[in-house]
Parts: structure tokens; C-alpha cells; sequence
């Protein structure tokens, strides 16, 4: 398991714990307040002339107070519940993830057969006006796709309908833009400076740009990093947000972690592209 799987799990896990402890609190919140109510003499009101009625009144809302705590809190476990089985589903794929561009490109390769399957199947179908004969497909499923296609949509005519292919090829061109951004930023090779008063680290393994100080920035400076989308982690100790080139260029804005040497972030990192045109240019 990856750092990035280890770091995805122990979150699982710290919402489960989270929402166990929740539980627990709860019910020994309704407990209480149940015992309370117990002891409260059947169908006794409160006596309002009486000189216990002050105590009365004050211990039947501290009962009152406990089970509302207890149905509070209960929510709140509810909410880590649904926050671990959500995480624990999620099939999404993060930047952060180390395998990120590798499993883009399997989820791209995937996404390519099936529009070219799709291509297929209704080219077929428009040929011999039926998918009986098409590759491995059984007479009954064949019957089945013909059935839907004639009790469908009049605008439908193929098995696969036009919205179909439309959207799985506009997310096939997504996932190339996304992993052309990935490879960019692996090809880039971020990296960090020196500022009065801390340092800047491109963290590769992170996937962060942390910006650490010496000591903790004013309130101006706090309301400018987080103007400019970099964000508090008590775990890091460090103002950071995701490493790309919108990170470099948002520090460049902020004047208190320029560097040194009096460049702008954006010029300290390497271009491998015009390096590598340059290299043409002089080879040739």
C-alpha cells in the first residue's frame, strides 16, 4: 500500500473512531437523562406554589438538556458515518495520488474501447437493422438491445444514442487535458526558495507547495496567504496548497515570501520545454 492509500485510510478510520466515540457519548446522554426522568413520580406536574418548585423545574431541564445533547450528538456521529463510508467509496482520482497519471491512463484506455465499442455496435445495427450475428452476443440478448431500441425514444435509432457517445467523448478529452497538466508538473520538477522570514518547499510527495515561517504571520499576512488559496495544515506546520503552476504563480503575488535573490518564484523553476527547444536549436 502506498503512502497515499496509508494516508487515505487512517482518514477512514479516524471518521469510524470519530463516530464510534459520538455513539457511545450519546446513548450515555439519553441514559442519563432517562434515569432522570424515572425518577420523576408518573404524571407528577410541576407544583408552582410548592417550595420545591425552582428544583423541580431546574432538574426536569437539565433531563430535558441531556437528551437534547444526546440527539445533538448523535447527528454529529451520523455525519462521520456518512463522511467514512463516502471516503471508503470514493473512486475518484486525486492529483495527490503518486499513481495518479497511471491510473488516469487505464481509466482512458477503458473509456476509448467503449466508445469505439459503441461506434461498432450501431454501426452494426444500422447495417442489418438488428444486433442479431454481432460478435459473441446471444440471439435472446440481441432480441433484448432490438426491443429496447424499437420501444425507445423516436429520436433513437441505434442501441447507443448520440448523448451517449457525445459525453463519454467529452470526458475522454477531459482525462487528456488532466493528464497532460499531471506530466507537465512531473516534467517540471517544482522547486522551493528561501523568503525573509522562512522558506518555501515544493513537496513533490505531498503534491503541496508549503510556504514555513519562522514565526506566525500577522493577521494581514494570514488574510493574504488565504486571499491567494493557501491554507493552514497543523499536520504540515506549514501555509500550503496543491503544487501546480496557479501555486507558483499565487505566491508570486504575495510580496512577504519573495525570494532572496530578488526573482520571482515563477523564474526560479525550470521550463524543460524551452530547455528542450533550446536543445533542438543548438543540435541542429
Amino acid at each position: 500500500m502506498s503512502s497515499y492509500e496509508e494516508k487515505k485510510q487512517k482518514r477512514i478510520e479516524y471518521y469510524k473512531e470519530k463516530a464510534e466515540k459520538l455513539e457511545q457519548e450519546s446513548d450515555r446522554l439519553a441514559g442519563e437523562s432517562k434515569r432522570m426522568m424515572d425518577a420523576i413520580p408518573t404524571g407528577q406536574p410541576l407544583l408552582v406554589d410548592h417550595h420545591s418548585y425552582k428544583t423541580d423545574r431546574n432538574y426536569r431541564e437539565r433531563a430535558w438538556n441531556k437528551m437534547g445533547k444526546a440527539v445533538e450528538t448523535d447527528k454529529k456521529a451520523d455525519y462521520y458515518r456518512h463522511k467514512a463510508k463516502a471516503a471508503e467509496q470514493n473512486s475518484a482520482i486525486s492529483s495527490d495520488d503518486p499513481q495518479a497519471v497511471e491510473k488516469l491512463k487505464e481509466k482512458l484506455q477503458r473509456l476509448q474501447k467503449l466508445q469505439d465499442h459503441m461506434k461498432t455496435v450501431n454501426a452494426y445495427y444500422r447495417k442489418h437493422g438488428t444486433m442479431k450475428g454481432f460478435g459473441d452476443l446471444t440471439d435472446e440478448k440481441a432480441a433484448e438491445i432490438d426491443e429496447k431500441v424499437k420501444n425507445g425514444y423516436s429520436w433513437v435509432t441505434v442501441p447507443y444514442a448520440a448523448f451517449q457517445l457525445s459525453n463519454n467523448n467529452a470526458e475522454i478529452n477531459r482525462l487528456k487535458k488532466r493528464i497532460a497538466v499531471l506530466e507537465q508538473r512531473d516534467e517540471t520538477g517544482f522547486v522551493g526558495w528561501k523568503f525573509e522570514g522562512g522558506e518555501a518547499v515544493a513537496n513533490q510527495e505531498e503534491n503541496r507547495l508549503q510556504l514555513i515561517f519562522d514565526g506566525k504571520p500577522t493577521e494581514e499576512q494570514r488574510s493574504q496567504l488565504k486571499r491567494w488559496g493557501f491554507r493552514w495544515s497543523p499536520t504540515n506546520r506549514a501555509w500550503q496548497r496543491q503544487l501546480n503552476n496557479n501555486a507558483i504563480y499565487a505566491a508570486g503575488q504575495i510580496g512577504f515570501v519573495r525570494p532572496l535573490d530578488g526573482r520571482t518564484p515563477h523564474e526560479l523553476q525550470p521550463h524543460p520545454r524551452l530547455q528542450k527547444k533550446r536543445k533542438n536549436g543548438l543540435e541542429r
